[in-house]
């Protein structure tokens, strides 16, 4: 198998098939994602080649392409640290064009597609207290006529809210332009998506604090539920700062 020239994709994972030195095809991003697929989408495409090949397999790496963007990984570095951890959603709901390991590369990608749970629950109790701190943060700002900055640290908020939800389900968090496919698809258990997606989507905007408020109440019954009250109680009494106040209008 050679990478000289830029190939197509049906034309490249033809030859990849015929190298016993590729154990593994994996095709990830838009591709992988029905209904995602725009004029702009190239093939993403892990090359998993065995670790005692013959080949060597830096040779392949870094081709790109306007239809083909290859990264060339030995079996090792593919269980391993060799894929970054920004990569664990797109491994997550990624396709499998060839497994030469009876189901082993299947294996690999379910184990990368789900938190273990001392992981689940070290990240969301980290993602849930910095949510609340960018939450409160934007409250203050508000409240002392920063509007910008408050409107900004509700954004940072709502990201690191989704980060926390997906983890407690011990599941990676969707990169921003999957976020609406996978809840469509893989509801977050106990949440209603259309309303936590408008949710997301009017704070991320105005910074709305009624809003941010009812959000709040939901996020810690199901933080407190899932066993982290101390990260809750350790904001003491400014718990009752965020929670909704008498002032609040309603919430639609």
């Amino acid at each position: 198998m050679t990478a000289q020239q830029p190939l197509a994709y049906d034309a490249f994972v033809e030859l990849a098939a015929a190298d016993p030195a590729v154990v593994g095809l994996v095709l990830k991003g838009s591709q992988a994602h029905d209904g995602m697929v725009t004029p702009y989408s190239d093939h993403d495409l892990y090359v998993v080649v065995a670790d005692d090949a013959g080949t060597d397999p830096t040779r392949f790496s870094g081709h790109r392409g306007p239809e083909l963007d290859l990264v060339v990984v030995t079996l090792a570095e593919f269980c391993g640290a060799g894929t970054p951890g920004w990569e664990r959603y797109a491994l997550a709901r990624a396709r499998i064009m060839l497994d030469r390991l009876d189901g082993g590369i299947a294996r690999i990608l379910a184990d990368r597609a789900r938190l273990d749970a001392d992981e689940a629950f070290r990240d969301s109790g980290g993602r849930l207290d910095a949510n609340v701190n960018s939450f409160y943060r934007s409250l203050k700002n508000h409240r002392d006529g920063r509007s910008l900055a408050a409107r900004l640290d509700a954004a940072d908020s709502m990201r690191l809210l989704l980060e926390s939800l997906f983890a407690l389900d011990r599941r990676p968090r969707p990169y921003n332009k999957y976020l609406e496919w996978e809840l469509a698809r893989y509801p977050l258990p106990g949440w209603d998506t259309d309303m936590l997606l408008r949710a997301v989507d009017r704070i991320s905007a105005t910074g709305e604090v009624s809003l941010q408020r009812h959000l709040s109440t939901l996020v810690e019954r199901a933080a407190r539920e899932a066993g982290h009250g101390e990260v809750l109680d350790a904001w003491g009494d400014d718990l009752d700062f965020m929670r909704p106040q008498e002032a609040d209008s309603e919430t639609p």
